[in-house]
């Protein structure tokens, strides 16, 4: 029954904001990063801590403003993402300006598949739906459910609607295995916390579980890692540029070449998250254990 109330709450803004249009959807931000920030305080205080940790020279003002700004930036890109399913394939790819988009065509040339890595930054969903349509490439995204399936199934519809495959993470990875071996296009975010069980990496400073999966693929299928962010701009479009994660001088050891490559794409992410903090989503304890 919670699951259908949430569905019910979450179609009813997608369609308000239908109505009122984008620019005026967005102006919406304040006021829900304004009630989830002090009113009801959702994961505000793994958000503190988060920051706290990443940035322990900063003061508790700053501090503070960075935590209420990434929230508003989390409902800016919420409310995009309601409202992508209204937009014309046109307005998508004008959503996002990638500065090198040959690079990753000259990459897919090479037939081996290739791997777009990205994180909860900016506008992940956009990003993937706006270059695959200005590559004219279909992109097999690589999805982990919601809890709610309702919602999930509405996020892979609107995923799907312009070309791009859904691959449900922890289905059968052998699916992404085979898709980059048809040499496809596969998308993912590898960002959040890994299990318990898993690699460590150092993340401003800490070790932090990440999930092995990209540099995995990467090795086995010898298809470029290329990893970027989307970066919103002050008004609301995103840029991004993209860097592949370099395979030199690895270890001789398999599991500690996952690792160095684990980190390398780690160490791209702080960079990014370092230039523009207040973009990136602090709200899972990254540092658990």
């Amino acid at each position: 029954m919670t699951d259908k109330i949430e569905y019910i709450i979450f179609i009813a803004f997608s369609a308000l904001f239908n109505v009122l249009g984008l620019k005026t959807s967005r102006k919406f931000s304040y006021l829900l990063a304004f009630i989830f920030f002090y009113f009801i305080p959702i994961r505000k205080q793994v958000t503190i801590e988060n920051l706290k940790k990443a940035f322990p020279d900063y003061s508790s003002k700053r501090i503070k403003k960075i935590a209420f700004e990434s929230y508003r930036s989390f409902a800016i890109t919420l409310i995009e993402i309601l409202y992508l399913p209204n937009m014309t394939s046109d307005q998508i790819k004008k959503l996002i300006f990638c500065g090198n988009n040959d690079f990753i065509i000259e990459k897919f040339k090479e037939n081996r598949g290739v791997i777009l890595l990205s994180a909860h930054f900016g506008n992940w969903e956009a990003m993937a739906v706006s270059l695959s349509l200005q590559l004219k490439i279909p992109f097999y995204a690589v999805i982990k459910a919601q809890r709610n399936m309702l919602v999930s199934d509405w996020l892979n519809k609107m995923r799907s609607k312009w070309g791009n495959k859904i691959v449900p993470l922890g289905i059968s990875i052998r699916n992404v295995y085979k898709a980059l071996k048809d040499k496809n296009i596969i998308a993912m975010v590898a960002d959040q916390r890994g299990p318990e069980d898993g690699i460590r990496v150092i993340l401003f400073g800490r070790k932090a579980a990440i999930y092995a999966g990209p540099a995995s693929l990467a090795l086995k299928t010898k298809s470029p890692l290329l990893f970027a962010v989307s970066v919103r701009q002050p008004d609301y479009s995103y840029i991004t540029h993209f860097e592949e994660v370099s395979m030199e001088n690895l270890p001789e050891d398999e599991d500690e070449k996952i690792i160095e490559i684990s980190q390398r794409h780690t160490l791209l992410l702080e960079e990014a998250v370092r230039r523009n903090p207040e973009q990136w989503l602090w709200m899972h304890k990254r540092w658990k254990y």
